[in-house]
């Protein structure tokens, strides 16, 4: 099962291209991209690709990291994601990016309990926690809004507390992002799959939208 992850919710995006049954690491190809106001979302599946030696029309899951964190950039992984759904049928699979970034973090050799956040705006931020076992990344408190201060307060006293650009945010806490080759790796494991027509960034606020009232004729 060939897989294309994107994982665009942070300004670190990245996209990942994996053949989980080759043999060579090298079936792993990664490109990433920092703070670009424009991400070159193909020309960053084309290089993941070329390493990891792998084409278009062999990929046959597409997954994508749901946030939450940057519509923006959550809406544009989607979008291709889609995109390819529609030519090509591929399988989509979309998953959390604090899910995603959990498993880097375990990847990388980290252990024990973490908070994981991003920032929500308005003074809050999404937070969840996570225990990081030799066997594996588990969510042990679901993902929340969360005031600047509880987050800070877990900080304080000592806790672990990662995210994207978190530093600058909160006082104590670290930087940390998701990457699309744990997202490619976390989806290597899983036989669930998402309907096109529900991959929707991950939003814990309720979207408020007014309509426009039509406009009003002149008399004659």
């Amino acid at each position: 099962m060939k897989i294309l992850a994107l994982e665009f919710s942070s300004r670190h995006r990245s996209v990942a291209a994996l053949d989980p049954e080759g043999t060579s690491p090298s079936r792993l190809g990664v490109a990433r991209e920092t703070d670009t106001r424009a991400t070159p979302v193909f020309s960053l599946i084309e290089s993941a690709l070329a390493r990891a030696g792998l084409g278009r029309e062999a990929m046959e899951v597409i997954a994508v990291g749901l946030g939450p964190g940057s519509a923006t950039g959550i809406r544009a992984a989607i979008a291709v994601a889609q995109g390819w759904h529609l030519a090509r049928g591929v399988r989509l699979l979309g998953l959390s990016s604090l899910e995603v970034l959990a498993a880097r973090l375990h990847a990388e050799g980290r252990r024990g309990r973490v908070w994981l956040a991003t920032d929500a705006q308005r003074g809050e931020f999404h937070l969840a926690r996570y225990e990081l076992h030799a066997a594996g990344p588990r969510q042990i408190e679901p993902l929340r809004l969360a005031t600047r201060s509880e987050v800070a307060a877990a900080a304080q006293i000592g806790e672990v507390v990662l995210g994207p650009d978190l530093a600058g945010l909160v006082n104590g806490a670290g930087n940390a992002f998701p990457d699309a080759g744990a997202l490619a790796r976390l989806a290597a494991g899983m036989e669930l799959v998402s309907q096109p027509e529900t991959l929707e960034p991950i939003h814990l606020r309720a979207v408020s939208f007014v309509k426009c009232p039509p406009p009003v004729r002149p008399a004659g």
